[in-house]
């Protein structure tokens, strides 16, 4: 990592546009800047105060580029903690372009990916976890995923960590004093104290990992395979979902032959419909890998919908259906199921509740759209959305879970040698692991190889 380096990038989507916006930060950004531009009051802009905005061009040498706005703000207050200097010029890409060359030829370099963010950190302006929910934030695609996004961005799930860090570090500290005077067998940290602590942090870590599962399905989406029969209208309730005609509609049976996917947000969270082959038995090769497929889609799905074709319901074929469930339940006992009927505008709803009444299924008819706002309902409260009404702390980043996970196992390993009387030197071991795994996620304790992991991730420009 080049710190003492100025660097510079298009903080703005590359192409044309109303504006662009040309990021610089550095020791060397406000006098780069200054030496090519020139204000119309002919103002230093090494001598205006931050968070100062100037009108004025930018020059190559004799050649006007463009007439900009050069917003500056001097360290320590600004984003990334160095002297920072943001260009707004109009969006040609011949502008942009001409001015970030102009800027690289005068000493600027041009940033990594996530440098400003990255530089943020290093100088203190935010700690890891807020630094990652920078690119959460930018990726956010949903009301839910931005509403997590925002609060750990604020500091909400770091100061957590940091609370229980410091508690503990304060209880490791005693116990380290104690080794220094073991043989005057002198106790400096209550024990009594030191197991409610620990009980606490447990409780905390496990409550935090349970939301990974809620957080994870907010960030990257609910993904919901609808399977059954052919012909059963699965393309035609993947349709009525979204309201468009994405999947092809036939009477031919083992029309879907490959798994359709898109996308649909009910109240700020994001599902993953994925419509899929009939499931049948079949001699036709193209359909026979589409319906291996549904089995992949069906494994790595949150929900399963059933969706069962009330009009060809019988007596007999309820039995075999309810059979057909079961097994799929039993091969996928972490995922959630939901039996739908479709076809009910076709059927006497009494006739049909009776003979599944053991599965109690929703109904609805895909075709005329009754009872698919109740279908989005039924889904929505399979999400655990109440920890986001609440604003509770919700995980999604697969990283801080890792290192939760891996603290969850060092402080139990430390309540387990409490109670058998292990000695101070082995406890403090285990809870200075402990201790390495909660530093890992605000980054107190951090290597370069984990910082590069992830701000490769980031766009260029932030």
């Amino acid at each position: 990592m080049h710190q003492q380096d100025t660097i510079i990038a298009l903080a703005t989507p590359s192409g044309a546009g109303a504006i662009g916006v040309l990021r610089i930060s550095g020791s060397l950004a406000i006098s780069i800047t200054e030496s090519l531009f020139k204000s119309i009051h002919n103002k230093n802009l090494t001598t205006q105060p931050t968070h100062s905005i100037h009108l004025g061009h930018i020059f190559d040498g004799d050649t006007l580029l463009d007439e900009v706005l050069v917003s500056l703000f001097k360290n320590p207050k600004s984003y990334t903690g160095e002297d920072v200097v943001e260009i707004s010029c109009h969006g040609s890409h011949y502008i942009q372009t001409k001015i970030l060359q102009l800027f690289i030829r005068h000493g600027c370099r041009t940033a990594d990916p996530g440098e400003f963010t990255l530089r943020a950190f290093i100088n203190g302006k935010m700690d890891l976890s807020q630094a990652e929910a920078v690119a959460d934030l930018i990726a956010s695609d949903s009301a839910a995923a931005h509403q997590i996004a925002i609060q750990q961005m604020r500091g909400g799930f770091s100061s957590e960590i940091k609370a229980l860090r410091a508690e503990l570090l304060d209880f490791a500290s005693l116990i380290e004093l104690e080794l220094d005077f073991s043989e005057e067998d002198v106790a400096f940290a209550d024990q009594t104290q030191f197991k409610i602590l620990l009980e606490r942090i447990v409780k905390v870590l496990k409550y935090l990992m349970d939301s990974f599962s809620t957080g994870n399905a907010i960030k990257n989406g609910v993904p919901i395979s609808i399977v059954g029969a052919p012909n059963v209208g699965k393309s035609t309730l993947l349709n009525a979902l979204l309201n468009e005609d994405k999947a092809i509609v036939s009477a031919i049976a083992g029309t879907t032959r490959d798994a359709i996917e898109d996308e649909l947000i009910i109240e700020g969270i994001k599902f993953r419909f994925i419509d899929t082959a009939g499931i049948r038995q079949t001699d036709d090769t193209v359909e026979s890998i589409g319906i291996e497929k549904t089995y992949t889609k069906m494994a790595q799905s949150q929900v399963i919908l059933h969706l069962l074709d009330a009009s060809a319901l019988t007596e007999s074929s309820s039995t075999t259906i309810l059979k057909a469930i079961q097994v799929s339940i039993e091969m996928y006992p972490d995922i959630k199921s939901m039996v739908v009927l479709n076809k009910m505008d076709l059927v006497n709803s009494a006739d049909v509740s009776a003979l599944l009444s053991k599965l109690k299924p929703l109904q609805l008819s895909a075709k005329t759209g009754a009872g698919v706002e109740t279908l989005k309902s039924e889904l929505l409260s399979l999400v655990q959305t109440g920890k986001l009404h609440n604003n509770d702390t919700i995980i999604t980043n697969a990283r801080h879970y890792d290192a939760l996970g891996k603290a969850l196992q060092s402080i139990q390993t430390v309540q387990a040698g409490l109670e058998s009387n292990l000695s101070g030197d082995l406890l403090a071991i285990d809870l200075r692991e402990a201790l390495y795994h909660f530093g890992r996620i605000t980054g107190e304790i951090s290597t370069d190889d984990l910082l590069g992991n992830i701000f490769a991730n980031f766009c260029i420009g932030k």
